[in-house]
């Protein structure tokens, strides 16, 4: 027998270390594992006819390689023939929307898609509960929808003209990048990633007359910018251009004059500057916060979308001791996005969400330290503790931190929508197609002010957050009825909100205690009168009494008073203050008038409560004559 050569046992040494650091790999990334049903695993890329024509192109993302993949796995086709059309059949030259992601993206990612299917971004059910509602299609604003299922009721086509573009069943039907103007395309909403020599093979392509065939393929990757969230998220509340410091105008180009003060975005509305959140001054992204958890959702099926969003400022501005896990420990997903960041800090606790312990992969403590890597350059950021007066603040623990933190908030009044049945340039956002007649609105004012508060109520369990005017508007129901009995309908809703205009400075104790507009009476005068021995608040509104229920037309509930109209929230849980909280917080405003915020006995009262204050009340103090 011969002996056994040494180079056989460098080769059998070699193997065993290989498959040692595979089957590791494997144990590290158990999603690697869950590949049994996915079809690109049978398919033998190397013999994929399409390279034979398309063998120069580059471009694409370490996982999306067709070396690893092929290209049927994304595009379908036929890759076992070699002419042109033959190869191209059922094939998909823009994968990942929704009408064909089972087809392409979820043959992969099953999970992301089952999830995506079942979010809000993908249903939009809160905004269509709320439409139906306020035109009387519904009498809940707690109903479930899906965008796909509406029809053509009054309520339906005021969705299909103003409202049912921005869902991620909305597909992607031409080339190119991800814009201002984007809304939809399913996965490529926020995974599709032009670079600059993509977008110029892309033009050179198509400028060819589609002869010159592109050698730079876009990529398909985690690597979100903002400009992926704003198409659709610089609607409504303005999210993404409250971020970035910009609030919208009825201005028209002719009316700018100062350059720097002004912004027209890609869809032609001006915007005129305002203060920025301080997360989008230190460079941060949308998705520094808002992790995949969120923004492709759960699986599970939300009514509205405060209820889907698990992140809250504390969760990262802990107070003493955070919410944390190990790397071991985290989800499959959590790995999965660790792997494509190539995150390093296995050694290290990471921060989780109090609501559904959602790990936050770029963070983690060092000692009694948090820090953020951040998700556009990686720069670390050294994350703050809560302030002293926030941690110690016993007044304020039901206080959502956004209340006294936004810098500002849009405030839209004033709304009139009407339909035009004569409309030529009516456009069906959910048939993208051309129609004639279309529901019009006219806007009186977009203002923005310090967010007004309202409150959450969960049974006894009460929380204070901003409120911003979601619908003070009149419904013209006959022009779209033609029914003589059909007459309009006046709806004055305020809307929970995030503003996303987060500075680090508080707004003052007066702005919220002798401030009109933040207990929702609306802008005006509000002064404290004292005479002798009693005093008395007065409020003298800025606007004119609407005709319908004689409020201030910017107000949300009467001054000093129960609101007479049933339904005053687009929420069933979120609500103004009652008439003895107004009180209460008058009560401090008075207070206010001669002690300054910082004075020992405010201080005092932050801690100890406003009654335990009380007690020892000066003979001099003059408090409101209800109290």
């Amino acid at each position: 027998m011969k002996p056994f050569h040494k180079k056989y046992t460098v080769i059998i040494l070699l193997s065993f270390l290989v498959i040692g650091f595979v089957l590791l790999k494997v144990n590290d990334f158990e999603y690697l594992t869950n590949f049994s049903n996915q079809e690109y695993f049978s398919i033998n890329v190397s013999k994929e006819s399409c390279l034979n024509c398309h063998i120069q192109v580059k471009g694409f993302s370490k996982f999306h390689n067709p070396e690893s993949i092929g290209c049927v796995s994304c595009h379908l086709g036929n890759p076992n023939v070699n002419t042109k059309d033959e190869s191209h059949q059922n094939m998909v030259l823009i994968p990942g929307n929704l009408a064909d992601a089972d087809a392409t993206c979820g043959k992969c990612h099953t999970d992301e898609l089952y999830k995506i299917n079942h979010s809000l971004m993908t249903t939009n059910s809160g905004l269509i509960a709320v439409d139906k509602f306020i035109f009387g299609e519904s009498d809940s604003l707690d109903s479930l929808y899906h965008i796909k299922e509406i029809e053509y009721s009054a309520a339906d086509k005021h969705l299909r003209d103003l409202c049912a573009n921005c869902h991620l069943g909305a597909a992607k039907k031409e080339f190119g990048k991800i814009t201002q103007l984007s809304r939809g395309g399913g996965c490529n909403a926020c995974h599709l990633n032009y670079s600059k020599e993509a977008t110029t093979s892309l033009e050179t392509y198509l400028n060819s007359n589609k002869e010159n065939l592109p050698k730079m393929h876009p990529s398909t990757d985690i690597f979100m910018t903002n400009e992926h969230c704003f198409g659709c998220h610089s609607r409504s509340s303005r999210i993404s251009t409250n971020f970035q410091g910009w609030h919208e105008t009825l201005l028209e180009q002719k009316d700018i004059t100062d350059k720097d003060e002004y912004k027209t975005f890609e869809d032609g509305r001006i915007y005129t500057r305002k203060s920025e959140d301080v997360h989008h001054t230190k460079g941060l992204l949308c998705i520094d916060c808002h992790s995949s958890h969120e923004v492709m959702g759960d699986g599970k099926t939300y009514l509205h979308q405060e209820k889907a969003v698990k992140i809250q400022c504390s969760d990262c501005h802990f107070d003493s001791k955070p919410n944390t896990t190990s790397y071991k420990d985290l989800d499959r997903e959590s790995k999965l996005v660790w792997m494509h960041r190539d995150y390093k800090h296995t050694d290290k606790q990471i921060l989780v969400t109090a609501k559904d312990n959602n790990p936050l992969v770029n963070t983690y403590m060092e000692g009694n330290n948090a820090y953020l890597i951040s998700k556009k350059d990686g720069e670390l950021h050294e994350i703050k503790k809560q302030s002293e007066i926030c941690s110690r603040d016993a007044a304020h623990k039901n206080v959502n931190c956004s209340t006294c933190h936004s810098q500002w908030a849009p405030k839209c009044i004033g709304c009139h929508s009407s339909f035009d049945e004569n409309d030529k340039m009516g456009y069906d956002l959910l048939a993208k197609k051309e129609v004639i007649g279309q529901w019009v609105e006219h806007v009186f004012e977009f203002g923005t002010s310090q967010p007004s508060m309202g409150v959450r109520f969960d049974g006894d369990d009460l929380k204070i957050e901003p409120a911003i005017p979601g619908m003070v508007l009149t419904i013209d129901n006959q022009s779209y009825s033609k029914d003589t009995n059909d007459l309009n309908t006046f709806h004055r809703l305020y809307a929970p909100n995030a503003p996303h205009t987060i500075a680090k400075k508080v707004r003052d104790c007066k702005s919220c205690h002798a401030n009109s507009e933040a207990i929702g009476y609306g802008k005006g005068t509000l002064v404290y009168n004292t005479d002798n021995s009693s005093g008395n608040w007065q409020f003298t509104p800025e606007y004119a009494l609407n005709e319908n229920d004689n409020l201030p037309e910017d107000a949300w509930i009467p001054f000093l008073k129960e609101p007479k109209a049933k339904i005053v929230s687009t929420r069933t849980d979120f609500r103004p203050f009652n008439l003895k909280e107004q009180r209460n917080i008058l009560l401090v405003g008075a207070c206010l008038q001669c002690h300054a915020e910082d004075s020992k006995v405010m201080q005092q009262a932050l801690i100890k409560g406003l009654d335990t204050m009380l007690l020892k009340i000066n003979i001099a103090c003059v408090l409101p004559s209800y109290h």
